[in-house]
């Protein structure tokens, strides 16, 4: 039986993950436009066709649906019939998304397979928590003093008696804080040190000037440079010949050590989104016998984690994530790709990736 298992941890509560998986305008922004079709409203058309791994449109029909856990899809496609599970269960950060699908009739090539679960890696761990992030920019609760969470800024509204003092103590707030920041900008541009002067580079320059006069002059002395001259001349030649074959030989080996099979890495961000992006590195074998293991060093930004890795086994010790993965075969290569949350929005790389103590190309 052939199956695709595809897994992913969501900064996001479960209702919001569940909205975004059963609203047909959501499903439509990070994975594929959905329309109900005749027969039931349990039936929906996927149009999934041009998708990596997809031959056609999916005629998919609800067989179970227990909001916010879980749905399930009996799927037709092109004379094949899966089924396709949604399970979302709780975290103590959000929850863990679990899709699954499992061949009941037909069969996938290996590569349409590979295709097909891409797909959904692609969707789940990028497009899907851009949605999520910014259902949740939707629902900042701007009163913070009430219950509940509003994405519409509060109204108050107009009474007669009093809309002049409202309208007066906005200048008078406006004013005084006008005049704090003068204050502190003033403040601060006083207390700010003048820039120094250099003023010590040209002393040295006279000291020099004096010292160099004299003790040039005694140095013409025809006397001492040829006898220094004639004695050290015998020894030269026998200095030449020594240094020249000891050169060649301690090079030969250290030149020789590059042609060695080396592993090179090159980064690349292939997404991004509200908070956190999706990052690539590809671990490439240019030599000519396989490298056994391979060990990858990424140092995320304060307050990134990973929410999602494929291709490779990972630890994390705050910052600082290890990947490892099995031997590289020669000129072969391979790739891992990552998903970071991360809390600032202007983030869309890691600050630093090395392939042991040579940095990944592209960062």
């Amino acid at each position: 039986m052939t199956e695709i298992d595809v897994q992913v941890d969501l900064f996001h509560p479960a209702d919001r993950v569940w909205h975004a998986l059963t609203d047909r305008a959501l499903l439509a922004r990070w994975f594929t436009e959905v329309e109900p079709m005749a027969g039931g409203r349990d039936r929906l058309l996927l149009f999934t066709a041009g998708l990596p791994g997809f031959d056609a449109a999916v005629d998919a029909e609800a067989t179970d649906r227990r909001e916010p856990e879980l749905i399930a899809l009996r799927c037709l496609e092109g004379g094949r019939r899966s089924r396709l599970t949604c399970a979302v269960a709780p975290t103590a950060e959000g929850c863990r998304l679990s899709v699954r699908e499992v061949l009941e009739h037909g069969g996938w090539a290996e590569e349409q397979r590979e295709g097909r679960e891409e797909s959904y890696r692609q969707a789940l761990t990028g497009r899907l928590p851009a949605i999520l992030d910014w259902l949740a920019f939707r629902q900042v609760d701007l009163r913070r003093g009430e219950a509940g969470m509003t994405a519409e800024m509060p109204v108050t509204e107009g009474v007669d008696d009093e809309p002049a003092p409202a309208r007066r103590r906005w200048p008078l707030l406006v004013g005084g804080l006008t005049g704090v920041v003068l204050v502190a900008g003033a403040a601060v541009w006083a207390v700010l040190p003048a820039d120094p002067e250099p003023v010590a580079g040209p002393a040295p320059a006279p000291s020099p000037t004096a010292t160099a006069t004299p003790s040039r002059t005694p140095q013409p002395t025809p006397s001492v440079r040829p006898t220094r001259s004639a004695s050290p001349s015998p020894s030269r030649p026998s200095r030449t010949p020594s240094a020249t074959p000891s050169a060649t030989p301690s090079r030969t080996p250290s030149s020789g050590a590059p042609s060695a099979p080396a592993l090179t890495a090159r980064y690349e961000t292939v997404s991004t989104r509200l908070l956190g992006y999706t990052g690539e590195v590809v671990v490439d074998n240019p030599g000519g016998a396989a490298v056994n293991g391979w060990k990858v060093v990424v140092t995320l930004a304060e307050g990134g984690s990973l929410t999602d890795v494929s291709g490779a086994e990972w630890r994390q010790e705050g910052q600082v994530v290890t990947f490892t993965g099995p031997s590289v075969p020669a000129g072969r290569s391979r790739t891992f790709t990552f998903a970071v949350r991360d809390v600032d929005p202007l983030t869309r790389a890691p600050e630093d990736c090395a392939l042991g103590d040579a940095p990944c190309a592209g960062l």
